[in-house]
């Protein structure tokens, strides 16, 4: 198929963050005459619940997709060149076919025809599909995971410590795969800040998610709200004031995004620990990170939970929600326009709760 004759672009997603990324960035292009993209979703790590329905009704993709993508877990054989063979030598051989039979495993899967797209945006590229671009040898955009994660981790490095020299190398032949823009076939990683990445490639590329969001219609910010807010009468609901905790209009409010940090029993000490620097003065509305599963509501029944799931930059689009704080232990927040504050406690305050090396592991690197 010729250039001029295939599909504009395709975004291939793994979480909610994702989605809304590539939603964003979706509605920008068609406002400025990019016509219309397709959105693949993967299950392998979330469950997008109706969110496929919920795009489709947008009518913002041309077609939404589901993709039952097959970790290296689902295949003896691909499992097989994934041991320790005692030298760097040995594991570098099998990691060729490794890298070859994960992409493989991939084929009975992938929902389109990837060659008839222009562009392929893929978040999260460490991902199998990574593998599957690097086996057919299709080219692609890498988007970071999530908001700046390169301040807090370097996958490419962390995940081939020792011998970088030589992996980034046979990762530029295409003999092995390496995420986050060292892949032969990867165009460029997108990022939103280009300082906070440790190290990064040659073709890193900023596209900062501020000036997204700027260029962003009013009728842009409602489909946003339509396709990422469940149950939407009820969380503006809560959000505002009108569950039944309000404390008085003369509180302030904070909201506090959970993670799913340490231990359990820690977990709830930390965000014990915060809540109890806030609720003196504030209305404290918790958002529990999707795949953090302390209950809340039970440990805290004074506190705001909003337990739907969905990115949380979704709130910066409902029209009239804004607190005076938004807290978080290590999430990024550079893209959060509803607060008036962000409180970023940061790897400091979570030392105090869980060993260091656990989560330093950028500042690792250079040891």
């Amino acid at each position: 198929m010729g250039n001029n004759r295939k599909k504009p672009r395709i975004y291939i997603c793994h979480t909610y963050y994702h989605a809304y990324i590539a939603t964003v960035k979706e509605l920008v292009a068609q406002n400025e005459g990019g016509g219309r993209a397709d959105i693949i979703l993967s299950t392998m790590s979330n469950d997008f619940g109706n969110l496929k329905e919920r795009l489709d009704g947008s009518k913002v993709f041309g077609g939404v997709y589901i993709y039952h993508e097959q970790p290296d877990t689902s295949s003896e054989e691909v499992m097989s060149y994934h041991r320790d063979r005692g030298n760097i030598v040995a594991n570098l051989i099998q990691r060729i076919t490794y890298t070859r039979l994960l992409g493989q495993l991939q084929e009975d899967y992938i929902p389109v025809d990837l060659s008839e797209y222009r562009d392929i945006y893929v978040f999260c590229d460490s991902d199998p599909i990574g593998y599957y671009l690097n086996y057919r040898k299709l080219r692609y955009h890498a988007v970071e995971d999530g908001l700046n994660s390169g301040l807090l981790d370097d996958q490419a490095r962390n995940a081939n410590r020792g011998a970088w020299d030589l992996k980034r190398a046979m990762a530029a032949l295409g003999l092995i795969f390496i995420e986050s823009g060292y892949s032969r076939y990867c165009i460029d990683y997108e990022v939103n800040d280009i300082s906070v990445n440790h190290k990064p490639p040659k073709n890193i590329k900023e596209v900062p998610r501020k000036e997204l969001n700027d260029r962003l219609t009013p009728e842009g910010h409602r489909i946003l709200v339509d396709i990422f807010l469940p149950n939407k009468d009820h969380v503006i609901a809560q959000l505002l004031g009108k569950d039944g905790k309000d404390l008085g209009t003369d509180r302030l409010q904070a909201m506090i995004l959970t993670e799913p940090l340490c231990e359990m029993d820690v977990r709830k000490k930390l965000f014990g620990d915060i809540i109890d620097m806030y609720r003196r003065d504030h209305r404290i509305i918790i958002k529990p990170h999707p795949r953090d599963t302390l209950d809340y509501e039970k440990e805290f029944p004074d506190v705001t939970v909003i337990r739907e799931k969905f990115p949380m930059e979704v709130l910066g689009d409902v029209e009239g929600f804004a607190v005076d704080k938004a807290v978080s232990v290590i999430t990024q927040m550079d893209n959060v326009y509803f607060a008036k504050e962000i409180v970023y406690l940061g790897l400091d305050f979570l030392d105090k709760y869980e060993d260091p090396d656990i989560h330093r592991k950028t500042e690792n690197l250079d040891r």
